[in-house]
Protein backbone atom coordinates (compact mmCIF):
# COMPACT_ATOMS: atom_id res chain seq x y z
CA UNK A 1 0.00 0.00 0.00
CA UNK A 2 1.15 3.23 -0.89
CA UNK A 3 1.65 6.38 1.89
CA UNK A 4 -1.46 7.83 0.21
CA UNK A 5 -3.73 4.61 0.93
CA UNK A 6 -1.94 4.59 4.29
CA UNK A 7 -3.27 7.96 5.05
CA UNK A 8 -6.83 7.46 3.35
CA UNK A 9 -7.06 4.31 5.72
CA UNK A 10 -5.89 6.36 9.24
CA UNK A 11 -8.71 9.12 8.02
CA UNK A 12 -11.60 6.77 7.18
CA UNK A 13 -10.49 4.68 10.91
CA UNK A 14 -10.54 8.11 12.99
CA UNK A 15 -14.27 8.57 11.72
CA UNK A 16 -15.52 5.99 12.05
CA UNK A 17 -14.32 5.79 15.84
CA UNK A 18 -14.77 9.09 16.36
CA UNK A 19 -18.60 7.92 14.99
CA UNK A 20 -18.80 5.22 17.45
CA UNK A 21 -17.93 6.38 20.48
CA UNK A 22 -20.20 10.04 19.55
CA UNK A 23 -23.22 7.03 19.08
CA UNK A 24 -22.17 5.34 22.44
CA UNK A 25 -21.87 8.61 24.50
CA UNK A 26 -25.37 10.38 23.42
CA UNK A 27 -26.97 6.89 23.06
CA UNK A 28 -25.98 5.80 26.69
CA UNK A 29 -28.61 8.21 28.01
CA UNK A 30 -30.98 7.02 25.45
CA UNK A 31 -31.25 3.33 26.19
CA UNK A 32 -32.96 3.12 29.69
CA UNK A 33 -36.91 2.83 29.63
CA UNK A 34 -36.94 4.78 32.94
CA UNK A 35 -35.24 8.24 34.01
CA UNK A 36 -32.10 7.52 36.01
CA UNK A 37 -32.21 8.69 39.50
CA UNK A 38 -29.35 11.64 39.83
CA UNK A 39 -28.23 12.87 43.41
CA UNK A 40 -30.19 16.18 44.43
CA UNK A 41 -26.13 17.57 44.33
CA UNK A 42 -25.61 16.68 40.93
CA UNK A 43 -29.27 17.93 39.82
CA UNK A 44 -28.15 21.59 41.39
CA UNK A 45 -24.92 21.69 39.62
CA UNK A 46 -25.98 20.50 36.47
CA UNK A 47 -28.18 24.03 36.20
CA UNK A 48 -24.96 25.86 35.58
CA UNK A 49 -23.35 23.59 32.88
CA UNK A 50 -24.75 26.03 30.54
CA UNK A 51 -23.68 29.26 32.09
CA UNK A 52 -20.26 27.48 32.20
CA UNK A 53 -19.82 26.17 28.69
CA UNK A 54 -20.75 29.23 27.59
CA UNK A 55 -18.06 31.03 29.47
CA UNK A 56 -15.61 28.64 28.96
CA UNK A 57 -16.17 29.91 25.31
CA UNK A 58 -16.33 33.46 25.59
CA UNK A 59 -13.82 34.42 27.91
CA UNK A 60 -10.99 33.51 25.68
CA UNK A 61 -12.36 35.69 22.97
CA UNK A 62 -13.14 38.68 25.24
CA UNK A 63 -9.84 38.72 27.08
CA UNK A 64 -7.35 36.81 24.60
CA UNK A 65 -6.45 38.24 21.07
CA UNK A 66 -3.94 35.86 19.07
CA UNK A 67 -3.18 33.38 21.46
CA UNK A 68 -2.15 36.33 24.37
CA UNK A 69 -4.07 37.97 26.95
CA UNK A 70 -5.06 41.64 25.99
CA UNK A 71 -2.72 44.24 27.23
CA UNK A 72 -4.27 47.40 26.48
CA UNK A 73 -7.70 48.70 27.42
CA UNK A 74 -8.16 49.99 23.57
CA UNK A 75 -9.58 47.21 22.91
CA UNK A 76 -13.51 47.50 21.34
CA UNK A 77 -14.38 44.42 22.97
CA UNK A 78 -14.08 45.55 26.69
CA UNK A 79 -16.19 48.29 26.46
CA UNK A 80 -18.64 46.54 24.33
CA UNK A 81 -18.72 43.66 27.00
CA UNK A 82 -19.30 46.40 29.65
CA UNK A 83 -22.08 48.11 27.97
CA UNK A 84 -23.71 44.48 26.99
CA UNK A 85 -23.55 43.19 30.73
CA UNK A 86 -24.97 46.78 32.48
CA UNK A 87 -27.93 46.29 29.80
CA UNK A 88 -28.55 42.75 30.49
CA UNK A 89 -28.51 43.14 34.30
CA UNK A 90 -31.20 46.16 33.84
CA UNK A 91 -33.41 44.78 31.09
CA UNK A 92 -32.51 40.66 31.15
CA UNK A 93 -33.11 40.47 27.49
CA UNK A 94 -30.81 38.35 25.17
CA UNK A 95 -31.26 40.22 21.79
CA UNK A 96 -30.93 43.82 23.79
CA UNK A 97 -27.67 42.39 24.95
CA UNK A 98 -26.36 41.15 22.05
CA UNK A 99 -27.43 44.64 19.72
CA UNK A 100 -26.28 46.92 22.51
CA UNK A 101 -22.80 44.72 22.49
CA UNK A 102 -22.31 45.22 18.92
CA UNK A 103 -23.61 48.94 18.82
CA UNK A 104 -20.71 49.62 21.13
CA UNK A 105 -18.09 47.14 19.57
CA UNK A 106 -18.86 48.24 15.73
CA UNK A 107 -17.63 51.75 15.67
CA UNK A 108 -15.04 51.47 17.99
CA UNK A 109 -13.64 48.50 15.32
CA UNK A 110 -14.09 49.88 12.49
CA UNK A 111 -14.38 53.84 12.71
CA UNK A 112 -11.62 54.03 15.75
CA UNK A 113 -9.58 50.86 14.65
CA UNK A 114 -9.65 49.33 18.47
Amino acid sequence: MSADDWELLYQVTAVLGLMLITIITRGFFMAPKEELPLPDWLKRGLKYAPLAALTAVLAPEVFMSQGHVITTLLDARLPAVVCATIYYFKKRGILGTIVVGMAVYLPLHIGLGW
